[in-house]
């Protein structure tokens, strides 16, 4: 939960999802999505959908030639001799360290000539899914005599260091990085085994310009105009280029044609398509609105820095929160469209039916009406000294939570040797605790969780007038005061109500029953998360995918444009509109272009970049490889267009687009340009 951005959505928490009468409502099993696990592909569905059946072999050669990029991105072999393929914003933060003096790859762009100029970048490594193990029988026969969620969990734990023991030794597996992973909350278990390589050397980069053409404004969406794209090379541990000449993707200039069949071989990040309705309802009155509203916060205070002293760190960090809250919105908007909504409802509705006398539903809807009232407390009034937020009053927190201490100590009984340290840490925090700075980051804080929670901590009085009152009645900020109030008993410190003690005893424990609330029932709740997986497979079997973990999946579709803003985006876009989007905005960044890019032959200009395609995709799949039936990679995923954004939630193939580089694109931009 600490690691979390939150973000908040004004006003949503009361709008309503419009019922539409449910035969008007389609569903389908593919509503879960299709990132199909390596070891349950569903080779019949192929066959009947694409004509194709993919033998051992393969899906083997697959999944040996697809990579994971460090731990965040994905990846593949392109070459025989460790070519590795992934995005631009994939690198863009491993390759600053590897320029040398005059160097800026960010303007300049890196092309390695020779195998001796490939530059090595420390802490750089990729793995290769080697071995696969359904461990699920070996874990729930540890598990079958649990009695209770917690006593579930830790045998759960102690089948998995068992089960990698055991494969550590085994023929195959030796050396391999092991790890398990839980699929349907619980209902499937697998082992992999990773080959991790960690001797990766820049091999080629674009510009900046190329790498992030169209920024922020032109981020999920398409048609699209990017080279979004990074080669790297593996070395072996004899420092010669990696053998892969068994296991990598041939690289197809021409593409994939209009309707062909593609497949996204790569690590999807997460996915929730098995929330039900109550949970889903939750995210979107609660979970998503106050992400929304911090993440807003946090990316204005970002840009003022960035207005006041601009430079390309900031403006990373800018894009990705930006990139978030987008990506967040999008899911928002989803789960207030009543037709996606309404499929969810319609599918909870068939698998109930199909379960007749289960309440598994119920009992989630009843534990997340609970967290949605406490979920404020949680989110906006933590403090972690160790993880402090550049948008919160952290000194008045830390006040607070330190007067929250010492009044439990005090009332607990505690000696004065005990007492005294957290006296005087009182004293020497309050000594310049009162800055225009910290009320006005308070007053935010405040009127943010009035306006979340159900609870709220002033009463109605207006914000500015209550944090004044606040910081100018209190005894804090004299020391005389101050030092009577340290020396009081337990019963007169009870019964002192200077404000900011009010505020402690009425902030802290809010957030300490709130985390106690979510980490208590957080078991339970995983618990019933798997008995609806588990329902879901009495209904459609237990073929269907399940969410993303970031591990390799295999993601089918076509190629394919749609209909969008009342006309027709084409499957693909050319560099041709590359360069007339340079001039329609006179040349100004996020589009615009290096000098060596102004003076483009016509074969470049004609070449294809971009293009789309209906395969399941969502954050952790940028850098996989698009490829067809005969293993040859014709693009590079790098982006989702704005349709496929509720793709967290439900999957819906009918406007829902992979946007990729395309093979000939790169190929033209390394013959005319590099």
């Amino acid at each position: 939960i600490a690691l979390l951005f939150f973000v908040g959505w004004s006003n949503l928490a009361e709008a309503q999802v419009q019922d539409i009468p449910m035969e008007d409502i389609e569903i389908s099993p593919y509503d879960f999505g299709k990132m199909w696990t390596f070891e349950n592909l569903p080779v019949d569905y192929f066959e009947q959908t694409y004509g194709f059946r993919p033998t051992e072999e393969w899906t083997k050669k697959a999944r040996m030639s697809a990579l994971r990029f460090a731990s965040w991105c994905s990846a593949s072999f392109v070459s025989p001799d460790g070519l590795i393929m992934t995005n631009h914003h994939c690198s863009r933060d491993v390759v600053t360290p590897l320029q040398q003096n005059g160097e800026n790859f960010d303007t300049q762009g890196f092309v390695a000539n020779t195998r001796k100029e490939e530059r090595k970048a420390a802490d750089l490594f990729v793995e290769q899914l080697v071995q696969v193990a359904d461990i699920t029988s070996f874990v729930k026969s540890k598990t079958a005599s649990a009695s209770n969620n917690a006593d579930r969990l830790k045998l759960r734990q102690e089948a998995f260091q068992a089960v990698q023991e055991e494969y550590s030794s085994k023929p195959g597996w030796e050396g391999l990085r092991l790890q398990t992973v839980t699929f349907y909350s619980g209902g499937k278990f697998s082992l992999y085994g990773y080959k991790k390589y960690s001797d990766i050397r820049l091999v080629m980069i674009p510009e900046l310009d190329l790498g992030f053409y169209g920024g922020d404004p032109d981020n999920f969406t398409y048609p699209r105009y990017n080279l979004d794209c990074t080669f790297w090379r593996a070395y072996d541990e004899n420092g010669k280029p990696l053998d892969t000449s068994d296991n990598y993707f041939k690289f197809k200039e021409a593409g994939a044609a209009e309707g062909e069949a593609v497949f996204v071989i790569g690590n999807p990040g997460s996915t929730e398509r098995y929330r039900t309705v109550a949970q889903l309802e939750y995210d979107r009155d609660y979970r998503y609105p106050v992400q929304m509203n911090q993440l807003t916060k946090l990316k204005d205070h970002f840009q003022a820095m960035h207005d006041k002293n601009p430079n390309q760190d900031l403006m990373n960090t800018i894009f990705g929160i930006s990139n978030s809250m987008k990506a967040i919105n999008g899911t928002i908007e989803g789960l207030h469209n009543p037709v996606l909504f309404g499929r969810k409802k319609k599918m909870e509705q068939k698998i109930k039916a199909g379960n007749p006398g289960l309440t598994y539903w119920d009992d989630l809807e009843k534990s997340y009406k609970e967290l949605g009232r406490l979920l404020p407390a949680l989110q906006m009034l933590g403090y972690n000294p160790n993880r402090p937020s550049p948008i919160a009053p952290n000194k008045t927190l830390a006040m607070l939570y330190k007067l929250n201490e010492y009044e439990t100590a005090l009332t607990g009984g505690a000696s004065k040797d005990d007492l005294k340290p957290m006296q005087e840490s009182i004293k020497e925090m309050a000594k310049d605790l009162d800055t225009p700075d910290e009320r006005a980051k308070l007053i935010d804080l405040l009127s943010d969780y009035d306006k979340f929670s159900p609870v709220k901590l002033m009463g109605g009085a207006n914000p500015t007038t209550y944090v004044n009152k606040l910081f100018d009645g209190s005894k804090l900020f004299s020391k005389k005061k101050l030092k009577k109030m340290m020396k009081g008993k337990s019963k007169k410190f009870m019964k002192d109500n200077d404000p900011f003690l009010k505020l402690a005893r009425n902030t802290v424990p809010r957030n300490q029953k709130a985390l106690e609330a979510f980490q208590s029932t957080g078991a339970a709740r995983r618990a019933m998360e798997a008995n609806v997986a588990n329902a879901v497979f009495n209904v459609y079997g237990s073929n269907l995918p399940p969410d993303a973990t970031f591990t390799l999946r295999m993601a089918d579709g076509v190629v394919k444009g749609y209909d969008y803003n009342g006309t027709v985006a084409p499957y693909k876009t050319t560099y041709f509109g590359m360069y007339d989007r340079h001039y329609s905005n006179n040349g100004k960044f996020p589009w615009s272009l290096p000098d060596r890019w102004l003076d483009p032959p016509v074969e470049l200009m004609k070449a294809p970049i971009n293009f789309v395609s209906t395969n399941d995709i969502i954050g952790g799949n940028s850098g996989s490889p698009m490829i067809n039936k005969n293993l040859e990679a014709v693009g590079l995923i790098f982006d989702g267009n704005i349709e496929s954004l509720p793709g967290k939630f439900i999957f819906d193939d009918e406007v829902n687009r992979t946007v990729s580089v395309h093979a000939g694109g790169i190929a033209a931009a390394i013959k005319y340009i590099y």
